[in-house]
C-alpha cells in the first residue's frame, strides 16, 4: 500500500511517500521537509500568517520532490493523506486543500489525518510496535500520556493543565534571552550548567493522576533569575540546567503514574513509546530509558527526524487508516483543535453507520405510526 503524506500544521512543510506492507514495519520511499525556522526567528516564535504563506509557496515543489525521490506517480498511489489538524488553521487549510486536489484529479482516496494520531502511530512504522502501548507525546503544543489501544482508539491518561513541555522550554529560553527555537538552546546551555544551584519546584510530583503543570515552574525560574540579574553566562547555564532537571524529574514521576493507570485498566503495555519534538531532548530520553527499565517495559523512540513534524508520519497514519477502510470525503474539514480522543476508528465508524441507518429508518417510517 502506497500513500503520499502532507504535513503543514505548523512551521514545517513536509511531504513523504510511505509503503505499508501487510505485516511488519513500513518503508519510507521519500521524506522531504522544509523548515521555516529562519523566517520566524526574528519574531521569537511562529507567526501563523507567515507560516501559511510559506506553505503556499513551497508545498507544490516539496510534493513534486518527494514523488520524484520515490520514483512514483500519482496514479501509482493507493491514497493521499494530509494533516487536517490540530494546528495553525491557515497552514492546515493549505495542506488539506492540496491533498483534496490531488485525490480528486488522481481519483484516489483521501485520508484526513489527525496530527496527534500520526505521532501516536509512528512507532508502528519504525518498529512494528503492537497494540496496546503507552504513548508519551511531548511537543511545543502538546503534552499527553495516552493509552494507544488501536487505530482510532485512544484514551488520554494524563495531560498538561497549562503549558506543554516544549512550550515551557521555549518560554524559558525567551526569558533568558536565548535565540529561537528555544528548546534546543536550553538543552545546550544545560549541558555545562549546575542543576543543583537553583531550587525549583517539581509540580504535581507524587500525585496519583498523570497530569502535568509547568506554568508554576516557569514562574519560579523567573523569580530566581530576577534575584541574580543581570545574568551572567554562568547564571544562564545554571538556570537552564536547574529548569531541565525539574522537568526531567516531573516527567519520570508522571510517566510512572501513567503506566500504573495503564496497567490497572488495560494490562501490561507492549511498549512505552515517546513521540514529539521533546523526545529528541537527551536528558528526557535518558529518563525515559530509566522509567522503562524500572517498570519492565520496552522503550520505543523513533529517530529524531520522525519525532518532529514530517510528512512520513502523516503518510503512515493515512496508510493505517486506509487499510481499515477509514477514508474521508472531499468536504473533510480542517481543524484548529481536534482532540485525539475524538478521532474515529473502525468501531466508531460502525456506530456512525448504524446511527445513520437508524435515522433513515426513522425518517421513512409511515406517518400512521408517529403517535403510536
Amino acid at each position: 500500500m502506497l500513500v503520499l503524506g502532507i504535513e503543514t500544521t505548523c512551521d514545517e512543510t513536509g511531504a513523504a511517500v510511505v509503503e505499508r506492507p501487510p505485516q511488519g514495519p513500513g518503508r519510507i520511499l521519500a521524506n522531504v521537509v522544509l523548515s521555516q525556522i529562519e523566517a520566524h526567528a526574528a519574531f521569537g516564535g511562529v507567526v501563523p500568517e507567515i507560516a501559511a504563506r510559506a506553505h503556499v509557496e513551497a508545498l507544490d515543489l516539496i510534493i513534486a520532490k518527494a514523488m520524484g525521490e520515490a520514483g512514483k506517480t500519482f496514479a501509482e498511489l493507493d491514497g493521499v493523506a494530509a494533516a487536517a489538524g490540530p494546528g495553525l488553521i491557515g497552514g492546515v487549510i493549505v495542506g488539506l486543500t492540496t491533498a483534496k486536489a490531488i485525490a480528486l484529479v488522481a481519483e484516489k482516496p483521501l485520508i484526513a489525518v489527525n496530527h496527534l494520531e500520526a505521532h501516536a502511530l509512528t512507532a508502528r512504522l519504525t518498529d512494528a510496535t503492537p497494540f496496546p502501548y503507552c504513548l508519551f507525546l511531548a511537543s511545543g503544543g502538546h503534552t499527553q500520556i495516552v493509552a494507544v489501544l488501536g487505530v482510532g482508539n485512544y484514551v488520554r491518561l494524563g495531560t498538561t493543565v497549562d503549558d506543554a513541555i516544549g512550550e515551557a522550554f521555549d518560554k524559558v529560553a525567551k526569558l533568558l534571552g536565548l535565540p529561537y527555537p528555544g528548546g534546543p538552546q536550553v538543552e545546550r546551555e544545560a549541558l555545562t550548567g549546575n542543576p543543583a544551584r537553583f531550587s525549583l519546584p517539581r509540580p504535581m510530583l507524587g500525585r496519583p493522576h498523570a497530569d502535568f503543570s509547568l506554568s508554576g515552574l516557569k514562574t519560579a525560574l523567573r523569580v530566581e533569575a530576577d534575584k541574580v540579574a543581570p545574568l551572567s553566562e554562568a547564571d544562564v547555564r545554571d538556570l537552564c540546567a536547574s529548569f531541565q532537571q525539574s522537568v526531567v524529574e516531573v516527567v519520570a514521576d508522571r510517566l510512572r503514574a501513567g503506566l500504573k493507570m495503564f496497567r490497572e485498566a488495560y494490562g501490561k503495555p507492549s511498549a512505552l513509546v515517546a513521540a514529539g519534538g521533546v523526545a529528541a531532548n537527551q536528558a528526557i530520553r535518558k529518563v525515559l530509558h530509566q522509567v522503562a527499565f524500572e517498570t519492565g517495559t520496552v522503550l520505543v523512540v523513533p529517530p529524531a527526524a520522525l519525532c518532529t513534524d514530517n510528512g512520513v508520519m502523516i503518510a503512515w497514519a493515512g496508510a493505517e487508516r486506509l487499510a481499515l477502510g477509514l477514508t474521508d470525503t472531499l468536504d473533510a474539514a480542517p481543524h484548529a483543535r481536534w482532540p485525539l480522543q475524538d478521532v474515529r476508528g473502525p468501531a466508531s465508524e460502525e456506530v456512525v453507520l448504524e446511527t445513520a441507518a437508524a435515522s433513515d429508518a426513522e425518517a421513512s417510517r409511515p406517518a400512521a405510526f408517529e403517535d403510536g
